[in-house]
């Protein structure tokens, strides 16, 4: 499943279709399907994990700190290696001050994983790129394996 950037709509774009342009069923706006990590405010941020229907990884974040802007790279490899699977919202807390205080963010960067809505795992602070994707993937095998929300989308 996609997250359409325009709308917030969210789209099954089936593996042969990818190479393709996909486009949003809702609103037409053509589908970003390579996992790469999107930014969010504060509307839009309950909304998406609200209804998506895979986990979604929040980078919460701010363009002053140096460990955030280096997590980047490392997000966007995450975000790559699991396109459909999983989709990476990134916060900034500057921008979007109610999301930061509703999730109960004390300092950044944190990384936070949600499955039907609902906080999976949390990491506040940087961790090395190969630590970092690690986490994410344990914590994804952890979702799927005790029937999260969002198992039956694997």
């Amino acid at each position: 499943m996609f997250r359409c950037t325009q709308c917030g709509w969210f789209a099954r774009v089936p593996d042969r279709h990818r190479a393709a342009t996909a486009t949003c069923g809702k609103c037409g706006t053509g589908l970003d399907v390579s996992g790469r990590p999107q930014a969010v405010g504060d509307g839009s941020l309950s909304r998406a994990l609200m209804t998506s229907p895979v986990p979604v990884l929040v980078d919460f974040w701010a363009a002053w700190c140096a460990p955030c802007v280096m997590a980047a790279p490392a997000l966007d490899q995450i975000g790559r290696a699991f396109p459909g699977e999983l989709l990476v919202l990134k916060v900034d807390i500057e921008r979007a001050p109610r999301s930061a205080e509703m999730h109960g963010i004390r300092g950044v960067p944190t990384f936070v994983l949600f499955s039907g809505g609902m906080e999976q795992a949390r990491q506040i602070g940087m961790l090395p790129r190969g630590q970092l994707s690690e986490w994410v993937a344990r914590h994804l095998a952890s979702v799927r394996a005790h029937g999260g929300a969002a198992a039956g989308a694997w």
